[in-house]
């Protein structure tokens, strides 16, 4: 299993054939423009949440694959552990509304506490270990707000796709719940059905008396 220093990720960048993802990292694996289930990714858990007032954290941009059905909103951080996937990034969207983060693994440099609506990664978690994912759920709850929702893709080792799939980690859903309830967000949506190697849960913070569900 990769770890944060493993120089996997740049390899793969430095490996992408511009044409072939579109001008796009990422697109080669999926684009959610023309593939079904993540056209439904899309469609449940991001589009909902993107509006011009929204504070949007995305971590693990890659490059835009997600990030280009952001630009609406207010302000996007997009917090990586590389330079070089940051750089790639801006390369494609130097828009002003976007803040680049490079982070130390699982921080949030410079992101104002209780100043954000949104939280999304999608094809991050399903490499990190559980110490990492760990690290990253108790430092994202000074950043949200008490209305905020996070949505995380993750390794699901219940299924068998993920299986054999030797860089993801060892992850599954009754892990990944206990400890988003360990540092006190509310599991609003647990799908276990949509991707056939991963899953993916919508949290909010366990507050009394505020619904975030969407209306």
């Amino acid at each position: 299993m990769p770890g944060l220093d493993t120089d996997l990720h740049l390899r793969m960048l430095n490996k992408s054939n511009p044409a072939k993802r579109g001008g796009i990292y990422g697109l080669e694996w999926g684009d959610p423009d023309k593939v079904g289930y993540l056209r439904q990714v899309k469609r449940y858990y991001l589009d909902y949440y993107i509006h011009p007032s929204a504070t949007v954290v995305e971590i693990g941009p890659g490059g835009g694959r997600w990030t280009r059905y952001m630009l609406d909103a207010a302000r996007i951080y997009a917090v990586d552990y590389h330079q070089e996937l940051l750089d790639e990034l801006r390369a494609t969207y130097p828009n002003p509304n976007i803040t680049f983060i490079r982070n130390t693994g699982t921080d949030f440099p410079g992101i104002p506490d209780h100043s954000v609506d949104f939280v999304f990664s999608f094809g991050v978690f399903v490499h990190l270990e559980i110490d990492l994912i760990d690290a990253y759920l108790a430092n994202m709850r000074r950043l949200l707000k008490p209305t905020s929702n996070v949505v995380i893709q993750y390794s699901d080792k219940t299924k068998p796709a993920a299986q054999r799939n030797r860089v993801f980690s060892e992850n599954r859903p009754a892990t990944m719940i206990a400890l988003a309830q360990k540092h006190g967000f509310h599991v609003e949506d647990d799908n276990r059905w949509l991707l056939h190697h991963s899953s993916i849960l919508r949290l909010t913070l366990e507050t009394d008396g505020v619904d975030s569900l969407p209306g």
